[in-house]
């Protein structure tokens, strides 16, 4: 069995490039996906939203969190999908992330509510160590 391991290990591991793409592309994709309406649904979206800000006593400028809230998932995903300045956009998705958390949890929603942005933002605080991998803008812009 651990021969199987190993000889398993020896095969995948020239593939662990194509792994961060698949990766990238999938739950970057998904942010922009959920940023999309965030984005681009105008100031009363943004205020509801930025109200969020009122759990941590930031009780000024809704709309403006709200906006930076969306502008991070739809833009933020596109970075990470383009694997361009992929640490900063997976730092801002953490931070992000955690602000929905905790809300969520504060809001007493619950962990089975709140578990999709702790698990994301977990994902993204990992991709911010392990980085975009070699098939990105930033490994390429590195190489120039």
């Amino acid at each position: 069995m651990k021969s199987l391991y190993v000889v398993f290990n020896q095969l995948i591991k020239p593939y662990q490039d194509i792994g961060l793409l698949l990766f990238r592309l999938g739950i970057g994709g998904m942010f922009m996906w959920h940023g999309f309406p965030k984005i681009f649904g105008g100031i009363e979206k943004w205020t509801a939203l930025g109200k969020t800000m009122g759990t941590f006593g930031i009780d000024f400028a809704p709309a403006f969190w709200g906006f930076m809230s969306g502008f991070t998932e739809f833009f933020g995903g596109l970075l990470i999908v383009l694997g361009l300045f992929y640490r900063l956009a997976a730092l801002l998705l953490v931070v992000n992330l955690g602000v929905a958390f905790t809300s969520q949890m504060v809001d007493g929603k619950g962990l089975m509510k709140a578990s999709q942005s702790l698990e994301d933002g977990f994902s993204f605080l990992a991709a911010l160590f392990v980085g975009p991998g070699k098939y990105s803008l930033d490994e390429y812009l590195q190489r120039k």
